[in-house]
């Protein structure tokens, strides 16, 4: 008797990582070229991440251009080539978000997008950005940050580059490079760092993707 995975329908294979990565990578060029709204991207986005079998994230991309060369068996989705740094650049955008910590906390982890100007305010309270696993909503993204007795702290994969621009008043920014060299391409996803410090404080980490915070 044939073994019963062999004659499984492809629809119900269950998806790796990696098959749900390259659907991600390919909404996010949809989204580069015009092809998807920001809404619409980040909606399924939260569905590629849900997925659990290859039947859940092919309707995900069935109107999109196929990218999968011809000769590729049906019902499979092919693993790209390892990526560099885990943000990955989605092409551009026009939103912003708002991240507010009033005498609490915030954060940000996981799969979120990056939108191309997120304003990060903090009175007597905390936020934790983690970018590792973040999609970046255009090559360079901006926090504009307003820390009052608050303190910010952004950890990003090695390969992104951070540019401070903020002014402090009794506040600083401290940058931990965790070991790895700076990144000296043009070409490096970036996050720059604006606005006004009051007594507040910006870490910033470079850490690999499952090490400790």
């Amino acid at each position: 008797m044939a073994d019963s995975a062999q004659t499984r329908p492809p629809d119900s294979v269950r998806a790796s990582d990696a098959d749900r990565d390259h659907v991600a990578q390919r909404l996010a060029d949809a989204l580069a070229e015009g092809r998807l709204t920001h809404d619409e991207h980040s909606e399924r986005l939260d569905a590629v991440y849900a997925a659990k079998t290859l039947g859940e994230l092919e309707p995900l991309t069935r109107d999109l251009p196929a990218t999968v060369p011809a000769t590729a068996p049906a019902g499979t989705v092919e693993h790209p080539e390892p990526p560099g740094p885990e943000v990955a650049p989605a092409g551009t955008g026009t939103g912003h978000e708002n991240i507010i910590a009033v005498l609490s906390a915030a954060e940000r982890r996981d799969r979120w997008l990056v939108e191309p100007r997120t304003n990060v305010s903090g009175v007597l309270g905390g936020v934790e950005l983690d970018l590792r696993h973040a999609v970046l909503s255009q090559r360079e993204v901006v926090l504009q940050c307003a820390m009052l007795l608050s303190g910010l702290t952004i950890i990003v994969p090695p390969g992104v580059r951070v540019l401070n621009r903020t002014s402090g008043i009794l506040g600083g920014v401290k940058v931990d490079a965790g070991g790895f060299a700076a990144p000296t391409s043009p070409d490096a996803p970036t996050v720059v760092l604006s606005g006004l410090l009051f007594l507040g404080g910006i870490d910033v980490r470079t850490r690999e993707v499952g090490a400790e915070k």
